[in-house]
Formats: C-alpha cells, structure tokens, sequence
C-alpha cells in the first residue's frame, strides 16, 4: 500500500494514466479504420506514419530540458492535454498531412506523459512500493483498454469516426487540465538534474532496455502479422486476443509486482528471457494457428515483467538522476523502434522464421546479461504489500 505522504501522487498518477491508456486505445482502435476508409491512405503511407508515431518516444530525452520551464507533475498533466488534443483533431483532418500531425502530438503527449510517469514513480514510492504501484497502474490501464473497447463498440452504432475521436480526446483534455493546477509534489524529495546524466554504471541498464525495445518492436510489428499473414486470422479473431490480453494484464500485473519484491529483478528478468526465447523459437517453428495464438498471449504477458528493469534502475540510480534516467531509457527503447522494423521486414522478406530466430537470439543475450542484475542490498522499509 502507498503511504499518506505519497499517496496524492498516487492518485494523480492513476487519474492520468486513465485518461492517457483510455484516449490511446480509443485512437488506436479506431485509426486503422478512419485512414483507409475516410483518409483512403495506402501502405506506404501508413507505414511513414506510424514510424513517425515513434519519433516522440526517440526525442523523449528532450523531456529533462522542459523540466526547466515547468515542474515533473505538471508536465505529466499538460502531456495528456496534448495526448487528448491530438486524439480529438484527427477526426477532422482526413488527409496524409493531417493524419501525420495529428499522430505526431497525440505521441509526444503519450511519450512524455510515460516518461514522467515513471519518473514519479520512482521517485515517489521506495524500493518495495515502486514495483507495485508500477504494476497496479499497468493493470488499470489494462482494464480502461477493456473498457474503451467497449464503449467504442456502444458509440460505432451512433456516431462517426470525427464524432468519436473528438469524444475521446476531449475526455482526455479534460483530465488534463483538471490535473494541471494539482500540486501532489512533496519538498523532501532529492530535487531532479535538469540535464542528461550518463554514468557508466548505469550501462546494464542501458543495454536491457535497448534490448528490451528491440523485443516489444517484434512484438508489435511482427507478431500479429504473422496470425494475419501466415495463419489468416480475421479482424475479429485479433480483437479477441486483445480482449484476452487486457483481461489477463488486468489479473496478472499485480502478481508480477509482488514477484519483483519477493524474488528479485534478477530472478524475473530471467523468467522473462528464458520463456521469449523458447517462444520466438515457436513462432519460427510451429505452424498451428491455434499454437501461434497462445504463444501470442504468452509474448504479451511476459512484456509486462520489463518493469523490473526499471525497478533495478531505481536501486541503483542516485537519487537526482530518476528524471534523466527515464528520458534516456525511452530514447534508447526507441533506437530499436526505428531499427527493427526495417532490418525486420527486409529478413522478413527472405524467410519469416528468420526475424524470430533473431528475436530468440536476442532473447538469449539479454537472459545472460540479466544474471549480473545484482542491486544493492535495500534497507527495509516499512511498507505493506
């Protein structure tokens, strides 16, 4: 449980990150759709479009510089605003042009809001509360994806796509604003460089995370094309697994914030690796469609235990460096955005087993990598689960 001196922020956390996941699956439940029917953009287009969804994340490190125009809290509120404004214009600019604009602000509010989300976390709650404050929150955002899928459902039958996006967003904004007056912040905290720290004993940390985007990269570009591709895979089926996926993260983050206090970062970043790789060596090698689903479920639940990375960071970080170090962890998981996609669908275009045989390998170097985790011995602190 968070304690009362950190408890304001909890909340504040837990509003914004219900209307930043709500506003975000609602734009992404309905973009697909809205650009090819009402935009009429071809694959090219989409595909210059969602890499320039990645560009936030890539300049996140630009966040520690805004720190000095306006505090961690506020810019986290004000990134929903931006999140929300851009989700609720894109329904009213249904054109190439548009679109890119549209989904170049609704990415930075999404990417700065992470950035200090986490940022506060770490900050905010100690040792033993971090993983699970982190994990409740992934489970709420989990359940407002259930959620919005729903109402999405309810709103299709009445309304439009500009109708719907301008619902969402707008619903966002106003959270945000709602958030931007709010003061949670407590004075005895270590006060935050307003600068970029690199320090060479960060540089595990730097490397799983590379590592780790380059993972969540084949995930998301290559794991349901492959169902679609490979095993025909309807719209329906994917929006089930969906479902299932936010039904069992709803469930499950919270046990895996409890695993990373109980055993260690260590001990579940090497479940983690050890599981992706017998699971990318699946995807390359079986060829059942029912197989490849459940492997699909499995990829997506074991992502979530990447919290453990940032929870080792905590342990061994100075205090002051917790804004820093979560603007450069972004930017460096974003080097593989922009990466793995590419050299993906070139080796993709030769042999698909070929890009899963590399994510195992992958997989492989960060599970022998993950066995130097060995943070500090922590004082204990008295904190409940």
């Amino acid at each position: 449980m968070t304690d009362d001196r950190s408890r304001k922020m909890y909340v504040f956390l837990l509003v914004l990150t219900v209307a930043a996941y709500g506003a975000f699956q609602g734009w992404r439940t309905l973009f697909n759709n809205f650009a090819v029917e009402v935009a009429g953009l071809n694959g090219a287009q989409m595909g210059l479009i969602q890499s320039v969804r990645e560009v936030p994340g890539f300049l996140a490190l630009l966040a520690v510089y805004v720190l000095f125009i306006i505090s961690q809290h506020r810019l986290a509120a004000l990134s929903v605003v931006v999140l929300g404004l851009g989700v609720s214009i894109t329904g009213l600019l249904p054109h190439f042009a548009g679109l890119t604009f549209a989904v170049l602000l609704m990415s930075f509010g999404f990417h700065y809001f992470e950035t200090m989300n986490q940022s506060l976390t770490l900050q905010y709650f100690g040792v033993r509360q971090a993983p699970l404050v982190m994990a409740r929150l992934r489970s709420i955002g989990a359940a407002t994806n259930l959620a919005v899928g729903g109402l999405v459902w309810l709103l299709a039958t009445t309304l439009g796509f500009t109708s719907m996006f301008a619902v969402m967003g707008a619903a966002a904004m106003a959270v945000g604003l709602w958030a931007l007056p709010q003061d949670p912040t407590r004075q005895d905290l270590t006060p935050q460089h307003k600068k970029l720290i690199f320090r060479r004993k960060y540089w595990l940390f730097y490397i799983l995370t590379f590592l780790s985007g380059g993972r969540r990269q084949i995930f998301v570009a290559f794991a349901v094309f492959l169902l679609v591709q490979r095993y025909g895979y309807t719209v329906q089926h994917i929006t089930l697994l969906f479902v299932l996926n936010n039904a069992i993260n709803w469930a499950l983050n919270p046990l895996i914030g409890r695993a990373v206090n109980r055993f260690g970062e260590r001990w579940v970043l090497s479940l983690e690796y050890g599981s992706l790789i017998f699971i990318f060596l699946a995807y390359a090698l079986v060829d059942n469609a029912l197989v490849a689903g459940a492997l699909y479920v499995l990829d997506n639940i074991f992502f979530n235990f990447a919290m453990a990375i940032r929870t080792y960071y905590q342990k061994i970080a100075e205090p002051g460096d917790m804004a820093s170090g979560m603007a450069v962890g972004f930017t460096i998981n974003h080097i593989a955005a922009v990466c793995i996609p590419v050299l993906g669908g070139l080796a993709w275009m030769v042999d698909y087993r070929t890009v899963f045989f590399g994510a195992a390998g992958m997989s492989l170097v960060s599970l022998a990598l993950s066995q130097l985790v060995n943070p500090p011995a922590q004082q204990e602190e008295s904190e409940s689960d």
